[in-house]
């Protein structure tokens, strides 16, 4: 058997031996990639390097990143599919490309994890008549039969780029880095010998790695260019090969959930030995079981980067989770349970002193949610129920069996908009529980052929009339594009620097620091530590501190530095884990006397003058504590 941190320690040290640099886990909310809610894969903390910027480390990078995706969260439930997730990866930066990445995971595979071959497969791109410049992979495909791997066991997918199982990755946005993919998979099951013919449909087949070779740039016309920085990024997700590595079908069998599975068994009312239930109840039991894990767990993390429970953004899926999971509660006949289901997620990740620290704050705010919700819960839940028992197919005389009509049904817009307005459900939970509610009754009256869901146009059209919130959120991304590079977008980054120290004289308070940014093309969004709402006068004073800077057209400067010269230089940073050996520190003034000193990955410009005019168009509360400024350059 192999641990979670056995596993993490064999990789790392793997490509420690092969030049590569270990950087920090980052954030779950990216700091400065507007394009999404949460850190999606290891790849995210680095798209300024991805598209140029110089790492203080080199060019060969490694870790395991903590992420989030949300796009799955309707999969969850499964054997394999999870919220929270650790992304084992490794990047080079313009240095290796296809052959030394492929070489290097497949020494790994057999030689490190030691996986026989005869239970590996891979799949490379099939190529794109539409885009006659990027080829089927070939190149790929020969590596991988250099190294001992079948041409059988090698499959080209051949839906092209515009298709969603395609083996071509990105770009994550509309623009910028892209390329072809080749993905391993591991045949998981121990009674049946894995087939001569790699089939990817086969669910035996486990995809357990992926390298992305980043060869092309998509352009702002739609073009695919060959990239003058040609990137590997990697990633293995570490529950999956957990799972497999220990002969696992099922991930929720290993180490990092167990532990949590089995608290949740404690509050289970039909009592049985530990795991011994979990194997032997019913499908949808064991599928509510796995939902509270995950949910729980993701919540956890999520709450432990800093973000709470809201209506919007990166708070609305938090909510999301955690009322979904309470609403899995209640299939198990169990309440009040979320902070008792979370204690064993701070025993499973020990090695995450963020965690730790904030365990009472996290265990706190999973209560108040589960409180607030339970306290409408019930009454929604009935006003559900009552306009579920106007449709069609629940009046008494409706046709049964053969005689049965089939159609769909739709749920009022109406209804579904007040549970989420008066009663807090997400409409995906109203859809859910609608879904769960038809099939029920379907298989009651011995049918199968009824469609229903909510009237979404009804619901939006009501959705708009109050607030626009985020419908975006449960997707994970904006409409946007990837972080960029952009004049725009570095103009505004360099100005946020401005911004902070301006927030930190002005308001005399030298412990104001930056607790999250958003920065578009268009503006820039910046949360600081502050107890109380600006003055018009302190505003203006802010304003005008960073044009007098923009107007002298001061210099900006980028050193590289130990994290200790760093600090010693005054640099602003939080000095924890986050940062690597070496960090980029940029100074702007004249040196020794300048006015900004800060610990950050770019971009930025060279002189302030390229700047224009600094405004700040809205000050208000982000949360309990936490100030937000929007501003942008004329």
């Amino acid at each position: 058997m192999i641990n979670r941190k056995q596993l993490i320690k064999k990789y790392i040290d793997f490509f420690k031996s092969k030049n590569h640099k270990e950087i920090p886990n980052s954030s779950l909310v990216p700091e400065n990639d507007p394009t999404v809610l949460f850190t999606t894969a290891g790849m995210h903390p680095l798209v300024p390097f991805l598209l140029g910027e110089k790492h203080a480390l080199g060019k060969r990078l490694c870790n395991v990143q903590r992420c989030i995706r949300t796009g799955d969260i309707d999969c969850v439930g499964d054997e394999t599919h999870h919220t929270f997730f650790e992304m084992l990866g490794n990047w080079s930066l313009g240095d290796y490309f296809k052959k030394e990445a492929i070489e290097m995971s497949f020494e790994f595979l057999t030689k490190v994890l030691k996986l026989p071959i005869e239970k590996l497969a891979v799949s490379v791109f099939g190529g794109d008549k539409r885009e006659p410049q990027v080829l089927k992979d070939e190149e790929a495909a020969k590596i991988w039969m250099s190294l001992g791997i079948s041409k059988h066991r090698i499959y080209f997918f051949e839906g092209g780029i515009y298709e969603s199982k395609n083996n071509w990755w990105g770009p994550a946005g509309l623009t910028g880095p892209c390329g072809p993919d080749t993905e391993m998979f591991y045949w998981k099951s121990n009674n049946i010998p894995a087939p001569k013919k790699f089939n990817p449909d086969d669910e035996n087949w486990v995809e357990i790695w992926n390298d992305v070779l980043m060869g092309f740039v998509k352009d702002e016309k739609g073009n695919y260019n060959e990239a003058s920085q040609k990137n590997i990024d990697t990633g293995m997700g570490l529950e999956r090969t957990l799972a497999v590595l220990n002969g696992f079908d099922d991930n929720y069998l290993s180490e990092v959930w167990k532990p949590i599975i089995e608290k949740i068994l404690e509050l289970y009312p039909y009592k049985s030995e530990g795991l011994f239930l979990y194997n032997n109840v019913n499908e949808d039991i064991k599928k509510a079981i796995r939902i509270i894990a995950d949910h729980i767990k993701a919540s956890v993390f999520i709450i432990a980067d800093g973000v709470l429970p809201s209506n919007t953004e990166q708070g609305y899926v938090l909510r999301r989770l955690i009322r979904r999971a309470i609403v899995q509660g209640r299939k198990l006949k169990i309440k009040n349970f979320v902070s008792k289901v979370a204690e064993p997620v701070f025993e499973i990740y020990d090695d995450y002193e963020n965690l730790q620290k904030k365990k009472k704050k996290i265990l706190e705010e999973l209560e108040k949610e589960e409180n607030k919700f339970l306290e409408t819960l019930e009454r929604g839940i009935n006003i559900f129920k009552r306009e579920l028992y106007n449709l069609e197919l629940f009046k008494p005389d409706f046709l049964t069996g053969k005689n049965a009509k089939a159609g769909n049904i739709w749920f009022s817009g109406k209804k579904a908009f007040l549970l989420y307005q008066s009663y807090g459900f997400p409409i995906e939970m109203t859809r859910e529980l609608l879904q769960e509610e038809i099939l029920k009754r379907c298989n009651e009256l011995g049918i199968h052929s009824f469609i229903a869901d909510v009237n979404m146009v009804e619901f939006e059209k009501e959705f708009a009339k109050h607030q626009e919130l985020s419908r975006t959120a449960s997707a994970g991304k904006f409409k946007s594009g990837l972080a960029d590079n952009s004049e725009a977008t570095t103009k505004l980054h360099t100005a946020a620097h401005l911004l902070n120290q301006a927030l930190r004289e002005v308001l005399g308070n030298k412990n104001i620091y930056q607790k999250g940014s958003n920065i578009t093309s268009e503006r820039i969004r910046f949360d600081f530590n502050f107890d109380r709402k600006l003055t018009e006068d302190e505003i203006k004073k802010i304003e005008n501190w960073v044009n007098d800077k923009i107007k002298k057209n001061l210099s900006v400067v980028c050193e590289e530095k130990t994290l200790d010269e760093a600090k010693k230089s005054g640099a602003q940073g939080v000095f924890d884990s986050k940062y690597g050996e070496k960090v980029k520190v940029y100074f702007i003034g004249e040196k020794g006397k300048e006015v900004s000193k800060e610990i950050c990955a770019g971009p930025h410009v060279s002189h302030l003058g390229e700047l224009g005019k600094f405004k700040i168009t809205k000050e208000e509360s982000s949360s309990a504590g936490v100030r937000r400024i929007r501003a942008v350059l004329e």
